[in-house]
């Protein structure tokens, strides 16, 4: 692979640890740092001449879900406060994604006793997204079995790792923007995030993954943001995806489309989504 198709970049894990006289953390967030320059290969260096700049993205555990190893570990857990930790990281650091190590130095500073950040890695990335997502999967998510079957997609996160794979295969998932912040077009400090946004002839589309079977309530916010956006945005369209179709019988389905489609919020499940990014594809590229 070509020397110049390859971004360095470099991570830190982010762990809690509640009680530090025992050896124990659990992992919830990543903080992945696009480096400036070229590949280096210094030792302890790490990927990348210069590391004092460089942009910074961010994944972390977001549902209650999520935290059911650490409820297991830790039963007292401030978990409010861990899910409060993406939203206090764009606080202290909108406008500043090009510095990054001034932000990991004044994180680094503000974590409490209990928040730690592991040793920084380098690696090099032809899509720094992408490799973000992985390191998340591999370090961070929670470990489910068969995860990726079919029958088996049941979660946000689920949903969005299979989406990015689909939209990856298409080749626009560069063309993408991800985990794009709602507080712009809602209220400062909101801490949600859509998955995915995109633009097309004069529209932008959002693209946001709703579990029909654990967070029915994803679809509330996705309609309360919709209208926010629409109130910016002239020209905006909205896919939800879900694990699969909705059953008409069943009342927590119902109310999830019915709530989608009073915003004019399209509702297509992760089996029609490939045909999607397939469809739309043609027109990204072109754009």
């Amino acid at each position: 692979m070509p020397e110049e198709t390859l971004q360095p970049c470099a991570y830190h894990v982010v762990r809690y640890q509640p009680n530090l006289i025992r050896d124990e953390w659990v992992n919830i967030g990543v903080l992945l740092f696009i480096l400036e320059g070229r590949p280096g290969n210094g030792p302890g260096k790490g990927p990348g001449e210069n590391p004092a700049t460089g942009r910074v993205r961010q994944r972390w555990l977001e549902e209650p879900a999520d935290y059911a190893r650490l409820r297991r570990l830790h039963p007292a857990a401030d978990e409010d406060l861990l899910l409060r930790i993406p939203a206090e990281f764009d606080r202290q650091f909108a406008g500043r994604e090009m510095d990054g190590a001034a932000i990991l130095e004044k994180f680094d500073e503000t974590l409490s006793n209990a928040l730690q950040l592991s040793p920084r890695k380098g690696l090099l990335a032809r899509d720094p997204d992408a490799e973000l997502e992985r390191v998340f999967r591999e370090q961070v998510e929670p470990v489910r079995e068969t995860r990726r079957g079919a029958g088996e997609i049941r979660t946000r996160s689920d949903l969005r790792a299979q989406a990015a794979d689909y939209f990856r295969s298409e080749k626009i998932l560069r063309l993408m923007d991800r985990g794009v912040r709602v507080a712009e077009f809602t209220y400062p400090g909101d801490p949600m995030r859509i998955d995915f946004s995109y633009r097309r002839n004069g529209t932008r589309g959002f693209v946001h993954s709703v579990a029909l079977g654990r967070d029915p309530g994803q679809a509330k916010l996705l309609a309360f943001t919709a209208d926010a956006i629409r109130g910016r945005v002239d020209h905006a369209e909205f896919l939800a995806v879900t694990e699969r179709e909705p059953a008409r019988g069943n009342v927590r389905d119902q109310f999830v489309t019915g709530v989608l489609a009073d915003k004019g919020i399209r509702v297509v499940p992760l089996a029609g989504l490939r045909k999607w990014a397939h469809d739309v594809a043609p027109v990204l590229k072109a754009g």
